[in-house]
């Protein structure tokens, strides 16, 4: 499962690798009001991805790395998500890992400082999809999941290393 953590909206997408396929297998955006209390937005976040995290029963939950840009208000935000996503999946005893924005999109789009655009286009395009996913945040999320998944399967998600060369692991060939 990745995650694309926002104190608005948290991008989730979940992924399934099943020998040499990696299918979507849901994603879309936690949306909370933007008048809510900071509080009531972290109960949101919470329930809702402990819920889908219950729902879904992933192996683990990557998350994209807090980005310090110029905005450390919005810094703050993202942090406190990322706080209660890691409670929810420590709840359920899983593991956390990071991704870096520049990782995630090396690993989708081949080029570390692609943008939005381009990562939303092939996220849709590596996982099949019949058209590009509905909003920056679930594309963001599932570009987490699939960077994370080629990263434990030792790959790039766009250029797949043969078997033969990885010590007997399994090929990871997107759709």
């Amino acid at each position: 499962m990745g995650i694309d953590p926002g104190l608005a909206n948290t991008g989730f997408g979940v992924v399934r690798v099943a020998g040499s396929r990696m299918t979507a297998i849901d994603g879309g955006t936690i949306e909370v009001p933007p008048d809510a209390p900071p509080e009531r937005r972290l109960r949101t976040i919470h329930e809702s991805l402990a819920e889908l995290i219950q729902w879904h029963e992933p192996e683990s939950v990557a998350l994209e790395s807090l980005y310090f840009g110029k905005n450390v208000r919005s810094a703050l935000g993202v942090g406190q998500a990322r706080g209660v996503i890691m409670l929810a999946a420590a709840e359920r005893d899983l593991g956390c890992f990071d991704y870096t924005p520049q990782a995630v999109k090396l690993a989708v789009c081949g080029n570390g400082s692609a943008g939005k655009d381009q990562v939303k286009h092939m996220v849709g395009v590596l996982l099949g999809l019949p058209c590009e996913p509905p909003s920056d945040h679930a594309a963001d999320a599932l570009a987490v999941a699939v960077c994370h998944a080629a990263h434990l399967q030792g790959a790039s998600a766009l250029n797949p290393v043969p078997p033969a060369t990885r010590a007997g692991a399994p090929e990871v060939a997107l759709q």
